[in-house]
């Protein structure tokens, strides 16, 4: 339950990010910004997303203050969602020139999570890495952050050398705060690598935070490479019954990395 709660708490504070404070551009002395901020705010909620008159708000907010980056991301977010990913790269594009920090996590986020565009959004984190070393960032959603995108991305792009390397170097560093699966994702890496003592550590880690059936899918594979067909046995009926009940990875969006499906835990 501690790490639903700091995941859910890295979801409020990126969301937070994501919605500008007026007033913080009229005491910069930007007043265009500022200007634009308020009429977005005072009419964007009024109409669907998917309405011609949300766009014509957003344009209109536009006019006021052609370099508002957070209209280009709202002006951006029906078309990802729509899949329309040249209409929605156009946007957010704009939205990172004007405003890079904190629209780089976003772009890197949903590259990575709809379109599998996984060298786009590596180039996104290392872009925000050289602009604010320091800089702690977190995926749109909150469920990741972005060191861990950079592991998976690596992994799909076939180097799971590093991406072994780099979700090693995270966990080491964040051992107390890991994310809701990052210590599942490092369990996967080490089963595909052979290394199941690590495997199995890391593992049953995850499964002291948070039961998930994928996890005692993968402890079953685990058991199975090692021969040790009793703990098979009983983490395939664990896993089994554990996703009958909901007790799975879950995105309302995507499939997650490492998901299993029940078909995966029968053909076991």
């Amino acid at each position: 339950m501690r790490f639903v709660l700091i995941s859910f708490i890295c979801f409020i504070s990126t969301w937070l990010i994501a919605q500008p404070n007026c007033n913080v551009y009229l005491w910069n002395g930007d007043t265009a910004q500022y200007k634009a901020c308020q009429y977005l705010e005072s009419n964007i909620d009024k109409y669907y997303q998917f309405s011609k008159n949300f766009h014509l708000v957003i344009d209109s907010a536009l006019l006021i203050c052609p370099r508002f980056a957070y209209a280009y991301r709202e002006k951006a977010a029906p078309f990802v969602k729509s899949g329309n990913f040249i209409e929605w790269k156009k946007n957010i594009d704009l939205a990172v020139t004007y405003d890079s920090l904190i629209y780089l996590p976003v772009r890197a986020s949903l590259r990575y999570k709809f379109f599998a565009d996984y060298e786009g959004a590596l180039a996104d984190i290392e872009m925000l890495e050289r602009l604010s070393p320091t800089l702690v960032e977190y995926t749109s959603n909150g469920t990741y952050h972005l060191e861990v995108v950079k592991a998976l991305c690596y992994k799909q792009t076939g180097n799971s050398a590093k991406a072994l390397s780099i979700l090693e170097k995270h966990l080491l560093i964040n051992k107390e705060t890991p994310g809701l699966y990052d210590l599942l994702h490092l369990a996967v890496l080490y089963l595909h690598t052979g290394r199941y003592k690590e495997a199995e550590e890391f593992l049953l880690l995850q499964n002291k935070a948070y039961e998930y059936a994928d996890t005692y899918f993968y402890l079953a594979q685990c058991y199975k490479q090692q021969n040790r067909m009793e703990a098979y046995i009983e983490c395939k009926n664990k896993s089994n019954h554990l996703y009958k009940n909901g007790q799975k990875l879950t995105d309302p969006y995507n499939e997650l990395f490492d998901q299993v499906y029940l078909s995966d835990i029968e053909n076991l």
